[in-house]
């Protein structure tokens, strides 16, 4: 009676942990928005990490967190680091390209709750309507235990929702500094 049970119970395991090896290994989250302000302004706000508090969905989750500015007051070698509550956890920001008014592109690093690195991109192209369109896009490696995370909850849905939330404060704070 118990070796049925058992066979049943080390099937199911090892379906899931093939299911979760076959899950893909890398993860893209992208988010846009349109900004009535140059593309100057918009990399203004993204280039300088003394001025994303302001905008970051981050920084309400947690008014008291230990942040630390190092290297580069702005563009390539600025870092920013962060410990708070669960919601944010601790990590550390690197500017590592910096083209002003097309790209910033820096290295996230995660260290709790859980570790982890990831790139993200922020990119400033003009629109037919005098407006810049601003592309933020975080892109990863998973690790097995990541993967098998994301069977219950993907990453798009986890942070893609925060991208949108902060491109409507960029937006906000570029088009009134525009004007």
């Amino acid at each position: 009676m118990i070796i049925p049970i058992l066979i049943g119970v080390a099937s199911v395991i090892l379906i899931f942990l093939v299911i979760v090896e076959l899950l893909p290994n890398e993860f893209r989250v992208t988010r846009s928005a349109a900004i009535a302000a140059s593309q100057a302004v918009v990399f203004a706000q993204i280039n300088d990490f003394h001025k994303w508090e302001a905008w970051s969905p981050w920084a309400k989750l947690d008014p008291a967190a230990r942040n630390s500015f190092e290297g580069a007051p702005a563009g390539v070698g600025a870092i920013f680091t962060w410990s708070g509550n669960k919601k944010i956890g601790e990590g550390r920001m690197t500017i590592t390209d910096s083209h002003p008014s097309d790209l910033v592109r820096l290295n996230l690093e995660f260290i709790r709750p859980f570790p982890g690195k990831s790139v993200t991109e922020f990119t400033f192209k003009p629109n037919a309507n005098n407006q810049t369109v601003m592309t933020w896009t975080m892109t990863g490696k998973h690790s097995f235990i990541a993967k098998a995370f994301c069977l219950f909850m993907n990453m798009d849905k986890m942070v893609g929702g925060d991208f949108e939330k902060g491109l409507a404060q960029i937006k906000i704070i570029s088009e009134a500094a525009a004007k």
